[in-house]
């Protein structure tokens, strides 16, 4: 009996190492769980930065924006300057009747404009100076005003029977169908050879140069 309880309790001891490993064991796991469970988690601002790397990296860089060109300069342009229209009465042109004596011509306008552009597209004109290069020339038409006074009427011849035509003076000149100066070129019927004054109307044409006197040397 005695032997049988000294085996029991060195089995007793024997036992209880293995015990001890197995506790230690749990001790550990557990210890391990606990550290894993409160370990920090990643704050929300570290993610949003890290987020925001990942992104910058990921993306690729902006292209910088151009600067316009800008011009300025100075345009000059020439425009035509109308020429003027006007009348004139004109004595020794029949009435009625019209003519240009003058011809019209243009002249010529000289405009300078600063002219700003933008990458070659034009933003603003703005007029510099005016001036006339070139005055123009007015067209002048010509109003004919003249009208011819009527013919003189002619005096009946006297029935006085003396054959002198009344039309002339201080010499006698004959009546007839016509009258021409004697020595020139007309074929009468009848000549007058001398020098009358024209008082009336000079039927026959006797005054050629028209000084009022017939036949005094226009033959």
């Amino acid at each position: 009996m005695t032997v049988t309880n000294h085996r029991t309790s060195a089995r007793h001891r024997l036992d209880r190492p293995g015990r001890t490993a197995l506790g230690l064991t749990a001790v550990v796991a557990t210890l391990l769980l606990v550290a894993g469970c409160s370990s920090p988690a990643p704050s929300a601002e570290s993610a949003a930065v890290g987020d925001a790397r990942r992104i910058a990296a990921s993306s690729p860089s902006a292209s910088p924006t151009p600067t316009p060109v800008v011009v300025v300069s100075e345009q000059t342009v020439t425009s035509a300057l109308p020429f003027e229209r006007t009348t004139v009465d004109d004595a020794a042109l029949p009435s009625g009747q019209s003519l240009v004596s003058t011809a019209g011509v243009d002249g010529e306008k000289v405009s300078i404009f600063r002219v700003t552009t933008i990458d070659g597209v034009e933003s603003e004109r703005v007029l510099v100076s005016e001036s006339v290069g070139r005055a123009p020339v007015s067209e002048v038409t010509a109003r004919g005003t003249y009208v011819a006074p009527p013919p003189p009427a002619p005096v009946e011849a006297a029935s006085s029977g003396d054959g002198c035509d009344p039309n002339y003076a201080d010499a006698c000149v004959p009546i007839d169908s016509d009258v021409d100066c004697a020595g020139g070129k007309g074929n009468g019927p009848s000549y007058f050879d001398g020098v009358a004054r024209v008082v009336g109307s000079d039927i026959y044409k006797l005054d050629g140069d028209g000084d009022g006197l017939a036949c005094n040397g226009s033959r």
